[in-house]
């Protein structure tokens, strides 16, 4: 796997050799199970595994992953914390037993120390974190709320949206109050990485 032009931190060896065999883990399991959309299998690193490292910054701490699927952008996250030597205590959360199922391999396979929930947002018991992420899972309005019981009072959201981020801003901005930094993506020039902070109910 090569390290795109476009990503500014360093990228050692051995963290290339564990995400190709991330990278394996998701070609072999969607055979199985539906991680991701077959027809982006020929384009996974940059379409899905460097989309994801790009919400990673060198946080350190409790990160909650909403909604992990196929571990992205958690997975990933993990993986270069690792390589960074950076602690950091990751969860996901996914309802779907056989991804979880799947994430828990990846886990023991990728020796990395995460925590797999394999249950519904909803019904997973709330700790702060200083971090909680969601890739495609839902509307910005939506995951507010269901990032809210997850998220410490000084934490971030971030988030990865698509071409109408700047509308679900707005939508969201009827029911909260918080402050945002979006990034453009570096893999889809309509999508953003949206960093949102200081969130509260209005």
């Amino acid at each position: 796997m090569q390290v795109p032009s476009w990503y500014a931190s360093d990228v050692s060896r051995e963290t290339l050799e564990k995400l190709d065999a991330y990278a394996a883990l998701i070609r072999k399991w969607t055979g199985k199970i539906n991680l991701i959309a077959r027809s982006t299998l020929n384009d996974l690193e940059t379409r899905h595994i460097w989309d994801s490292a790009q919400v990673y910054s060198g946080e350190s701490g409790e990160w909650c992953d909403l909604g992990s699927g196929a571990g992205l952008p958690g997975i990933v996250v993990a993986i270069l914390a690792q390589g960074n030597n950076t602690p950091l205590n990751m969860t996901l959360v996914e309802s779907d037993q056989r991804k979880g199922t799947f994430l828990r391999t990846c886990a023991r396979e990728l020796h990395l120390s995460i925590t797999v929930c394999a249950e519904r947002i909803e019904n997973t018991e709330a700790k702060p974190h200083q971090i909680v992420s969601a890739r495609a899972l839902a509307d910005l309005d939506k995951l507010l709320a269901l990032a809210k019981p997850h998220l410490a009072p000084d934490g971030t959201c971030i988030f990865m949206k698509g071409a109408r981020w700047q509308e679900e801003i707005n939508a969201a901005m009827q029911n909260w109050r918080f402050s945002y930094e979006a990034q453009r993506s570096n893999t889809d020039t309509n999508a953003a990485i949206l960093r949102i902070r200081g969130l509260e109910r209005v």
